[in-house]
Formats: C-alpha cells, structure tokens, sequence
C-alpha cells in the first residue's frame, strides 16, 4: 500500500479511490496559507491563497492508503491536480499515524522558490485575497470554510485558520 498526506482540500475532496483514510501528524512541517492561487481558487489577475506544508512545526491531516494497483492512476491525478503550475513540490516524509503506526506518505510542499509563494502574509493581506479568488474549482472563502469545517470534525483547531475563517463570517 502507498499513502498519500492530505492537509488542505485533499481531507475533504481527495478525488482518488483508496482502501484507508486514517488521520496523521507530519513532523517538520506546518500547515500555512502561503500560495497564490492562479488556478483553483485564483487567477494570475485576481489570485486567491491556498494552502501549503511550509518548513517547520507540525502537522494534523489525514492520510489515505491507496492499493499498489491503484498507485500510478492516484499519482497521475495528484500531479495533474495539485502540479497544475508546479509551486509544490512532491516528497516523501514520514507520517505517523493515529494508532502510533510511522509510514512514508506522498505529499505536497510549497516551493519558496516559486514565484506563487506567499510566504507569511498579514491577516488583512490573507483577507483581501480570500475574498477576492474564484477558480475553476469555486470560491475561495468556500475553501476556507470547507478546509477549517473538516478540522474542526478532526478536533484540530488552529488559530490562525480559524481567525481567518472568523474574520471572513464578520465582513461576509
């Protein structure tokens, strides 16, 4: 079986076929809204911001085995997906799983050298972009809602996203 980590969108709409979907923590990375959207929920014009693993912390997300049969079909989407103008880079890193079970999982890492990386952006910079990205895959304050909604299920809760997700409902 191979895995794949998901710590953004991929939790809520993984869009692949697989056998397992157990929640994780990924080590030495932490979940930030640091990528100019220009596709799903952006455009080069108007971008919105996405998220990203950046260097550093951790991470809760979840993480989706997938048959070996089924590895080049789910890998051939994920690319297609999440490499549509390469700002995240595809690795191997180790997850461990919530029984304490450690595997290697695939993911995908914002780039710093990638002209869509935002780096740390101001809540009111955040805020501007949210509100104003549209993508071929919708709105980005639906993301926003969707992504901080589906951690809340996981019990996760981070103040930053859900400072972001609060100041949106305030203004609309």
């Amino acid at each position: 079986m191979q895995w794949i980590f998901g710590y953004g969108s991929l939790m809520w709409r993984p869009g692949f076929t697989f056998v397992e979907r157990r929640e994780a923590q990924a080590f030495g990375y932490h979940r930030a809204f640091c990528v100019f959207s220009h596709v799903h929920r952006g455009t080069p014009d108007r971008p919105g911001l996405v998220l990203g693993l950046a260097r550093g912390g951790s991470c809760r997300g979840m993480a989706f085995g997938v048959a070996d049969s089924n590895w080049p079909e789910v890998l051939a989407y994920l690319r297609a997906r999440e490499q549509a103008t390469a700002v995240y880079l595809e690795r191997e890193i180790s997850l461990t799983l919530n029984d304490g079970a450690r595997v290697q999982a695939t993911t995908y890492v914002a780039d710093p050298a990638h002209h869509q990386y935002a780096g740390q952006l101001g809540i009111e910079e955040q805020l501007r972009l949210v509100r104003q990205g549209v993508g071929q895959s919708g709105a980005n304050p639906e993301y926003v809602e969707s992504t901080v909604r589906h951690l809340e299920e996981m019990g996760i809760v981070e103040g930053p996203l859900h400072d972001l997700m609060a100041r949106l409902k305030k203004v609309g």
